[in-house]
C-alpha cells in the first residue's frame, strides 16, 4: 500500500505540474473569441480522453494481461508520459520569464500539509474505521490551511512571488464560482466511484460494462466545451448555473429509481451535458474576470479546488454509500439516496455560480458609476 501511494503522490506532482501550464498558457497566448475557442478544446479534450479512459480502463483490468491485474492500467501511463515530454518540449513556446522568480517554498510545503492532514484522513478512514488518527488530522488541516493563508499574504505584501494569490478570494465572484465548480467536481467524482462500486459488487456486473456506462456522461462532457467556445456571452453566462440544474436533474432521475441500462445511459448523457457547461462557463468567468498577469494564480485555483473537490467528493458520498450499502444490505436503496443527495449538491452549486453572476454584474455597475 505504502509503495502504491508513494508512487500516486508522485504521478500528482506530475500532473499538477502539467495541468496548471496548460491552464495558464491558454490565459497568458490567447484572448477574446481565440481564448474562448482554447478553453472549448481544453474540455474537450479532457472528454474525450476520459471517454478513452473509462473504457480502455475496463478493458485492461477485464484482460488481466500476463496475469497482472489492475496494474497495466498503471503502466500504460508510462509511453503516454514519455509521448507529451517530448511533444510539450518540440512544441510549447517558451515563457517570458526574467528567471529570477523564488519558488514559495514555505508556501509549497503548507498548502502540501494542509492538503495532505485533509485528504488522507478522507481517503483512508472508511476502510480504517475512523480511527482517532483521522479526526485529529482533520482538524489539524483548518490551522494548516490558515497558516498557509497568512504567509501567502505576507509575501505578496512584501512585494514577493507568493505560491498562490490568496488574495483574489477576496473577490466574492471568485471565490463563488470556485465553490460551485468543487460541488459540480465533488458530484462528478461520487457519481464515478459510487457508480463502478454498484454495478459490480451490487449488480454483479464485470468490469468493462462498468467502464462502458459512464462513457454516456463523459461524451456528452466532450461535446459542450467546443460548443460553448463558439457562442454568445449571453448563452456562455447562463450555461454555468443551468448546468448545475441538469446535473441535478439527472441525479435526481437515478434517485427516482430509473437505473435500467437505457435509463442509466439517457440521464448520465443528461449530467454530463450539465457537468460540461458548468465546467467550461466557470472556467470563462474565472478567466474573463481577471488580468493576464493573475492568470498562473487563477490556474492555480482552479486545479486545486477540482482536485480537492474530487477527492472529497469520492471520500464523502463514497463513506454515505458504503454506510448505507452495510446498515441497509440493499445496494439500490443506498445508490438512490446518494444520487438524490448528489442532485441537492447540485443544486447548491447552480445557486453559487448564480450569485457569483450577480456579484460580477454589481462589481461592472458600480465601475461605470465611478467612471
Amino acid at each position: 500500500m505504502v509503495r502504491e501511494v508513494g508512487a500516486r503522490v508522485v504521478q500528482g506532482l506530475g500532473a499538477a505540474l502539467m495541468v496548471s501550464q496548460v491552464l495558464t498558457g491558454i490565459q497568458v497566448n490567447f484572448e477574446g473569441a481565440a481564448r474562448r475557442r482554447a478553453l472549448g478544446t481544453y474540455t474537450g479534450v479532457l472528454g474525450v480522453s476520459s471517454v478513452i479512459g473509462q473504457a480502455l480502463g475496463g478493458v485492461l483490468v477485464s484482460a488481466d494481461i500476463l496475469g497482472m491485474g489492475w496494474r497495466p492500467i498503471f503502466l500504460i501511463n508510462v509511453p503516454i508520459g514519455i509521448a507529451l515530454f517530448i511533444t510539450s518540449y518540440t512544441f510549447l513556446p517558451a515563457d517570458q520569464s526574467t528567471g529570477r522568480e523564488k519558488l514559495d517554498l514555505r508556501g509549497v510545503g503548507l498548502l502540501s500539509l494542509g492538503l495532505f492532514l485533509l485528504v488522507t484522513p478522507l481517503v483512508l478512514g472508511q476502510d480504517e474505521g475512523w480511527p482517532l488518527w483521522t479526526w485529529v488530522c482533520l482538524i489539524a488541516s483548518v490551522p494548516a490551511f490558515a497558516l498557509f493563508v497568512g504567509v501567502e499574504r505576507a509575501i505578496a505584501r512584501r512585494g514577493g512571488d507568493p505560491l498562490m494569490n490568496v488574495s483574489l478570494l477576496a473577490r466574492r465572484q471568485i471565490a463563488l464560482a470556485l465553490l460551485s465548480q468543487g460541488a459540480t467536481r465533488a458530484g462528478y467524482f461520487a457519481l464515478l466511484f459510487v457508480l463502478a462500486i454498484y454495478l459490480q459488487q451490487g449488480l454483479g456486473k464485470s468490469a468493462v460494462y462498468a467502464g462502458l456506462i459512464p462513457i454516456a456522461w463523459v461524451a456528452t462532457f466532450a461535446l459542450v466545451g467546443p460548443v460553448l467556445g463558439r457562442t454568445g456571452p449571453r448563452i456562455r453566462k447562463l450555461a454555468a448555473p443551468v448546468g448545475g440544474l441538469l446535473m441535478a436533474v439527472a441525479f435526481a432521475g437515478v434517485a427516482a429509481g430509473a437505473q435500467g441500462t437505457g435509463w442509466l445511459i439517457v440521464l448520465l448523457g443528461i449530467g454530463g451535458v450539465g457537468y460540461g457547461a458548468a465546467f467550461s462557463g466557470t472556467l470563462a468567468r474565472l478567466t474573463d474576470s481577471v488580468e493576464a498577469r493573475y492568470a498562473p494564480d487563477v490556474s492555480g485555483l482552479f486545479n486545486t479546488t477540482l482536485q480537492v473537490g474530487g477527492t472529497m467528493g469520492v471520500a464523502v458520498f463514497g463513506t454515505v454509500y458504503l454506510g448505507l450499502v452495510e446498515r441497509s444490505g440493499d445496494p439500490r436503496d443506498a445508490f438512490s439516496t446518494t444520487n438524490a443527495v448528489l442532485a441537492l449538491v447540485s443544486l447548491a452549486a447552480a445557486a453559487l455560480i448564480a450569485l457569483a453572476g450577480k456579484a460580477e454584474a454589481s462589481k461592472a455597475v458600480n465601475r461605470a458609476a465611478q467612471s
